[in-house]
Parts: C-alpha cells; sequence; structure tokens
C-alpha cells in the first residue's frame, strides 16, 4: 500500500471510530471508554506515522506552499494531542459533557483529514511519485507494527 492509500485508510477507521463514538449515550460509560482508548491508539499511531515519515518527505519535495501545508498539519496535531484530546481522555464518560468534547475531537480531526485529502495528498502525489509513495507506504507500515507493540506493552504494564 503506498502512503497515501495507507493515511486515507487510517482516516476512514478514525471516522468509524467517532461514528460509533457519537452514537453513545451517557450509560454506554464501558464502550466509550473502550472506544476513547481505540481512538487514542489510531490517532498516536497516524500521527506519529505523518510526523516521521510523510511529513518530513513531503516537506523536502515541496517548496514554500509545502512548507505552510506542513506546519498547519503539524499544528493541528498538536492542539489535538496537547489540548483536546486530553481534556477529552479526563471527562466523565456518563457525563453530558463527554458528547460535546467528543464532537469538538471529531470535527477537529475531520476538518484536518479534509484539509489533508484535498490539498496535501494530492500534491504529494504529484511531487512524490509512485515509487517514492510506494517505499514511504513500506517504511510507515513497518513503523505502525513497531508502534502497535510498543503501545499494547504500555497498556498491559
Amino acid at each position: 500500500m503506498n502512503a497515501i492509500e495507507l493515511l486515507k485508510h487510517d482516516h476512514e477507521t478514525l471516522k468509524q471510530v467517532f461514528e460509533r463514538l457519537g452514537k453513545t449515550t451517557e450509560r454506554g460509560v464501558k464502550t466509550r471508554g473502550e472506544l476513547m482508548r481505540h481512538l487514542h491508539e489510531e490517532l498516536t499511531i497516524h500521527t506519529r506515522l505523518e510526523e516521521e515519515i510523510f511529513y518530513p518527505a513531503f516537506k523536502a519535495a515541496s517548496g514554500k506552499e509545502g512548507d505552510i501545508l506542513f506546519h498547519e498539519a503539524t499544528e493541528e496535531h498538536r492542539a489535538v494531542e496537547a489540548l483536546i484530546l486530553p481534556d477529552l481522555e479526563k471527562t466523565e464518560p456518563s457525563s453530558v459533557e463527554f458528547a460535546g468534547r467528543a464532537k469538538v475531537l471529531k470535527d477537529m480531526v475531520e476538518h484536518h483529514i479534509e484539509e489533508e485529502e484535498q490539498e496535501m495528498l494530492p500534491k504529494a502525489g504529484e511531487l512524490l511519485g509512485e515509487e517514492r509513495l510506494e517505499e514511504l507506504g513500506a517504511q510507515m507500515e513497518t513503523r505502525r507494527k513497531e508502534l502497535r507493540r510498543q503501545l499494547s506493552g504500555e497498556r498491559a504494564a
């Protein structure tokens, strides 16, 4: 799977988790907890793949316009990781606030996905070419497996 296909697949996975989370109610504490763990893992892995592998390759291949897209995307990651997700994770899943905070996170991530898929990914396809995208996809798959093992180990500890 090339890097763009891999990222789009991740985007679909995230949208599905958000959809399931959005259908929960205050009584679904256990389900909300499980979905939040899944969401946290998927967001963490996806963000790391982008920031460690894909974004640097994109930035190296692009000019000033690509530089702007790179910094905007990393700033959106920072806002989710440092502000929105931690706040949601501290919110009691049985509370009314939980649904509102989950919706804000969903909206932020979906906005990020839309921008990537409409701007960054098409430009990356042009700039990087099929062979480089395949190489990046292979690197990202290997890194994904490492991150899953690492996160599984942290959960078990």
